[in-house]
């Protein structure tokens, strides 16, 4: 009875945020208000959110039209140091901004697959696929339907997981990391940007349907994602938390934080909870691309 339960709370929360980012994709802006916000901005503020927490101009520039969407909380591209000929997955790919910027890191001997659960999201990367592929002459990008608990990835197939800001939407965080570990080839690496707890949210603000679309309900705490990836299997674990991009949400008044800033206890502000947190770990064995000439052993 109680895995029951637990199976119809995990299946509640993954239509909230199927239906919350459907309508971030289908009706653009954000599900939060206009500012720059990790649950989706206006073109303008999503160009200043991603300079905020790290891409280059010429990156920016370079994307398909409506690529960015406003929903990042940091920069797996650049903690991933991907190589020509690699093939890279993210999860959560949304619009398919980190995928076209992956796209042209790997190259036209690589491969960047990106996996979301929405088909809105899916229809809008697959759109913008056209525009990359004439921008870079490349086809190397795919975006594939399905969830991150069950990624549709063959094992040991990818030589990095890279993914911004979803993983703590998935109701079973402990799955996604298994998972994570399933797919990656031997020694492949992790580079995930994700928002995480510091310590436990109050139950109002923990309750609140707004704050899991806008990636702050769902988020785990930083030693219980620590936790989770030693279990499924990775090493060489390094987290780094990042508190500057709350503080920066605060400076922007987003409304969904201005809500949260309400339900707190006097005296703290949201970055006293929440932080952006980069994770960087390893699949035990092998050497990565060095050891396998950057080709993948089996289609991903």
């Amino acid at each position: 009875m109680k895995q029951s339960s637990q199976q119809t709370d995990a299946e509640i929360i993954r239509l909230k945020v199927r239906d919350g980012y459907g309508k971030i994709a289908t009706e653009g802006g954000s599900c939060c208000g206009p500012a720059p916000t990790c649950c989706g901005s206006s073109p303008a503020a999503a160009a200043d959110l991603a300079k905020h927490i790290g891409y280059s101009p010429e990156e920016l520039a370079a994307l398909p039209d409506g690529a960015n969407m406003g929903l990042s909380c940091g920069n797996p591209n650049a903690l991933a140091a991907l190589q020509p000929g690699e093939v890279v997955l993210d999860l959560g790919a949304g619009g398919g901004f980190d995928v076209f910027i992956a796209g042209r890191k790997v190259g036209a001997s690589g491969r960047a697959i990106g996996v979301d659960m929405t088909a809105e999201m899916l229809g809008k990367a697959r759109h913008n696929s056209g525009s990359y592929r004439e921008q870079t002459g490349l086809d190397n990008v795919e975006f594939r339907l399905g969830e991150i608990e069950h990624l549709p990835v063959a094992d040991a197939s990818v030589d990095a997981v890279i993914s911004n800001c979803v993983i703590n939407l998935s109701p079973d965080k402990a799955q996604v990391w298994r998972e994570i570990t399933r797919v990656l080839k031997p020694g492949g690496r992790v580079a995930v940007s994700d928002l995480a707890l510091l310590r436990p949210l109050p139950a109002a603000v923990a309750e609140s349907v707004e704050a899991l679309v806008g990636c702050v309900a769902g988020a785990a705490l930083v030693a219980e994602t620590e936790r989770m990836a030693l279990a499924a299997g990775l090493e060489d674990i390094e987290l780094v938390t990042k508190a500057a991009y709350i503080e920066g949400m605060v400076d922007w008044q987003d409304p969904l934080y201005q809500k949260i800033v309400a339900q707190l206890p006097a005296g703290t502000k949201p970055s006293d909870y929440i932080t952006s947190l980069e994770i960087k770990a390893r699949k035990p064995g092998g050497e990565g691309c060095a050891a396998n000439g950057c080709a993948p052993e089996e289609k991903p």
